[in-house]
Protein backbone atom coordinates (compact mmCIF):
# COMPACT_ATOMS: atom_id res chain seq x y z
CA UNK A 1 0.00 0.00 0.00
CA UNK A 2 1.27 3.46 -0.89
CA UNK A 3 0.46 6.83 0.65
CA UNK A 4 0.56 10.40 -0.62
CA UNK A 5 -0.97 13.45 1.09
CA UNK A 6 -3.19 14.60 -1.77
CA UNK A 7 -4.50 11.07 -2.22
CA UNK A 8 -3.89 8.95 0.90
CA UNK A 9 -3.78 5.74 -1.15
CA UNK A 10 -2.36 5.39 -4.64
CA UNK A 11 -2.42 2.30 -6.80
CA UNK A 12 0.61 0.66 -8.35
CA UNK A 13 -0.31 2.16 -11.73
CA UNK A 14 -0.78 5.63 -10.19
CA UNK A 15 2.67 5.32 -8.60
CA UNK A 16 4.21 4.33 -11.92
CA UNK A 17 2.61 7.42 -13.48
CA UNK A 18 3.77 9.66 -10.61
CA UNK A 19 7.32 8.34 -10.93
CA UNK A 20 7.45 9.55 -14.53
CA UNK A 21 7.45 13.04 -12.98
CA UNK A 22 9.65 14.27 -10.16
CA UNK A 23 7.97 12.52 -7.21
CA UNK A 24 10.30 11.21 -4.51
CA UNK A 25 9.41 7.64 -3.51
CA UNK A 26 10.49 6.78 0.04
CA UNK A 27 10.25 3.12 1.04
CA UNK A 28 9.95 2.98 4.85
CA UNK A 29 10.50 -0.77 5.18
CA UNK A 30 13.40 -2.05 7.29
CA UNK A 31 16.67 -2.80 5.51
CA UNK A 32 16.25 -6.56 6.07
CA UNK A 33 12.89 -6.36 4.26
CA UNK A 34 14.59 -4.72 1.28
CA UNK A 35 17.20 -7.51 1.31
CA UNK A 36 14.49 -10.19 1.54
CA UNK A 37 11.81 -8.78 -0.79
CA UNK A 38 13.84 -6.50 -3.04
CA UNK A 39 14.25 -2.79 -3.67
CA UNK A 40 11.57 -0.86 -5.52
CA UNK A 41 13.21 0.79 -8.55
CA UNK A 42 13.85 4.54 -8.18
CA UNK A 43 12.91 4.54 -4.49
CA UNK A 44 15.07 5.40 -1.52
CA UNK A 45 14.96 3.34 1.65
CA UNK A 46 14.57 5.28 4.88
CA UNK A 47 13.29 2.91 7.58
CA UNK A 48 10.35 4.38 9.49
CA UNK A 49 12.44 4.59 12.69
CA UNK A 50 14.88 6.96 10.91
CA UNK A 51 12.35 9.03 8.99
CA UNK A 52 11.69 11.87 11.46
CA UNK A 53 15.42 12.45 11.91
CA UNK A 54 16.09 12.12 8.16
CA UNK A 55 13.45 14.70 7.22
CA UNK A 56 15.04 17.19 9.63
CA UNK A 57 18.64 16.66 8.49
CA UNK A 58 20.85 19.24 6.89
CA UNK A 59 20.36 18.77 3.10
CA UNK A 60 24.08 17.98 2.61
CA UNK A 61 23.98 15.30 5.31
CA UNK A 62 20.76 13.84 3.80
CA UNK A 63 22.39 13.60 0.36
CA UNK A 64 25.50 11.94 1.83
CA UNK A 65 23.49 9.37 3.77
CA UNK A 66 20.72 8.58 1.26
CA UNK A 67 22.43 9.44 -2.07
CA UNK A 68 19.43 11.59 -2.99
CA UNK A 69 18.58 15.28 -2.85
CA UNK A 70 16.59 16.06 0.28
CA UNK A 71 12.96 16.85 -0.53
CA UNK A 72 11.69 20.34 0.17
CA UNK A 73 8.47 20.67 2.14
CA UNK A 74 6.52 21.26 -1.08
CA UNK A 75 8.08 18.47 -3.18
CA UNK A 76 5.80 15.56 -4.12
CA UNK A 77 6.64 12.53 -1.94
CA UNK A 78 5.11 9.05 -1.83
CA UNK A 79 5.74 6.61 1.03
CA UNK A 80 5.47 2.84 0.74
CA UNK A 81 5.88 -0.17 3.01
CA UNK A 82 4.74 -3.78 2.97
CA UNK A 83 1.12 -3.49 4.15
CA UNK A 84 0.35 0.23 4.38
CA UNK A 85 0.51 0.81 8.13
CA UNK A 86 4.02 2.29 8.23
CA UNK A 87 3.50 4.38 5.09
CA UNK A 88 0.46 6.00 6.74
CA UNK A 89 2.61 6.71 9.83
CA UNK A 90 5.34 8.13 7.58
CA UNK A 91 2.80 10.41 5.91
CA UNK A 92 1.70 11.65 9.36
CA UNK A 93 5.31 12.27 10.41
CA UNK A 94 6.06 14.24 7.24
CA UNK A 95 2.91 16.32 7.53
CA UNK A 96 3.68 17.05 11.21
CA UNK A 97 7.04 18.47 10.03
CA UNK A 98 5.30 20.78 7.57
CA UNK A 99 5.49 18.72 4.39
CA UNK A 100 2.47 19.25 2.16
Amino acid sequence: SLCAAAEPNVSYQELKDLKKGNVLHIDVRERWEIDKFGKIPKSINIPLGELMEALQMDPTEFKEQYKQKMPSKSDPVVFSCLAGTRSKQALGFAMSLGFS
